[in-house]
């Protein structure tokens, strides 16, 4: 006979469990401890199984025979609820591990560290995420939609910071295309959105091409009465062409004093491969003085908050602020642009040798790969020449201008 509704209350735990069975396999199992449990017995393949169904009062006879009846059409569709529900908790677990943020913490672990990504472009990763994290972190990945996301952004560009925000979107699509790739996520919610975003105004970095107004900076900078590192790295970075986070992550042991050669591990360089530099005499003399300072540690410009880290990338930058030139006038990157027109002002060193002393790359691949292997007699004159020119406008001389062709 059916089970009614009112009777279940009165069905009283005895020594052993014992079943009271409606229909269709459903049945409720009294155990010992008073607990009453609803079950559905059914055969797949000859075998017979059974599904819990959860404990009275919390599930009702109604509600009980409800969920017997699904679990009957998933076995006339040819499924097994028992496994269907094995499965749905494996994928449940699965879920709550991969948030955004988890999928992100990944995607930076397989495509940045462990392919040896420059410390620098980790970081910027890190801080992309840093803008996503307390909205859609938690969130599991493949539910985020496109306009939550884009409500993170828009956020972003209304703080003025249009290139910032594309960029992020960039980040988030490459980690919805990575959970895609996991098999955590169907799509990627980032790439429908690139239309959405504002086009950021393109600016350039602030560089010093007058020779007048560059002597002014470098005297400047020699009267700089702040962190006797950040000045040694103001100091040096016009002789070097580097690239203000090249220099600022120099650790002593890629320095040979012996041979004046700054050797830059492609680890460390945009190109992802090994760079050395040239060092003048001046060159040399700085790195002499800063040993001083901080030859005993690993970094050559360690940051004054943990000796352990880098100077910070804004160290220099805020130093050059602090001595009254705009960002609209000076900025640390703009030194390599200063070099780059000045020298190829001259007309006393070939193009390539310019480029190799920047550490460009080559649109052209194999003229790209002879270049890489010539010019280190050409670039070690200029770098000498470079610096002994420098000297001579920071101390004021007059300076004649640069003619193309000139010689000497």
């Amino acid at each position: 006979m059916p089970l009614k509704a009112p009777e279940i209350r009165g069905f009283q735990p005895a020594d052993t469990p014992y079943r009271k069975t409606d229909q269709n396999g459903l049945y409720l199992e009294i155990r010992p401890g008073g607990s009453k449990l609803w079950y559905c017995k059914f055969r797949i393949q000859g075998i017979e199984k059974r599904l819990s169904l959860g404990a009275w009062p919390e599930v009702s006879l109604a509600e009980a025979r409800e969920k017997r009846d699904n679990a009957r059409r998933q076995i006339r569709a040819g499924e097994d609820p028992l496994h269907s529900r094995k499965m749905e908790k494996i994928r449940s677990r699965l879920s709550a591990g991969n948030s955004f943020q988890s999928v992100a913490e990944d995607l930076i672990a397989v495509r940045f560290v462990a392919s040896k990504k420059a410390e620098a472009t980790i970081e910027k990763a890190r801080w992309y995420l840093s803008h996503l994290t307390p909205a859609i972190g938690p969130r599991p990945i493949d539910a985020i939609e496109p306009a939550e996301l884009l409500v993170v952004l828009k956020k972003i560009e209304k703080a003025g910071k249009r290139e910032t925000a594309v960029r992020t979107r960039a980040f988030a699509s490459r980690v919805f295309r990575h959970g895609v790739a996991m098999a955590l996520c169907k799509h990627d919610p980032a790439a429908m959105l690139g239309g959405a975003l504002a086009t950021p105004i393109v600016t350039h970095h602030a560089a010093v091409l007058e020779p007048h107004l560059l002597g002014e900076v470098l005297r400047s900078i020699d009267e700089y009465a702040g962190s006797i590192v950040v000045k040694i790295a103001m100091q040096l970075l016009p002789h070097v062409f580097l690239r203000p986070g090249e220099l600022r992550q120099g650790r002593w042991i890629e320095v040979d004093f012996d041979e004046a050669v700054w050797r830059i591990p492609a680890e460390r360089t945009k190109l992802r491969r090994p760079h050395s530099v040239p060092l003048s005499l001046q060159s040399v003399k700085l790195l002499k003085v800063l040993r001083e300072h901080t030859g005993w540690r690993d970094y050559m410009f360690p940051a004054q908050s943990s000796l352990k880290k880098p100077m910070c990338e804004n160290a220099m930058n805020s130093a050059y602020r602090r001595m009254g030139f705009g960002k609209d006038v000076v900025t640390s990157h703009g030194f390599r642009a200063t070099a780059s027109t000045l020298l190829n002002e001259s007309g006393k060193w070939h193009p390539d040798a310019i480029e190799r002393a920047l550490a460009h790359g080559h649109s052209n691949a194999v003229r790209g790969a002879y270049a890489r292997g010539q010019y280190w007699d050409e670039r070690v004159a200029m770098a000498q020449w470079w610096s002994d020119y420098l000297d001579r406008i920071s101390v004021g001389a007059q300076v004649v201008p640069m003619m193309k062709g000139a010689s000497g």
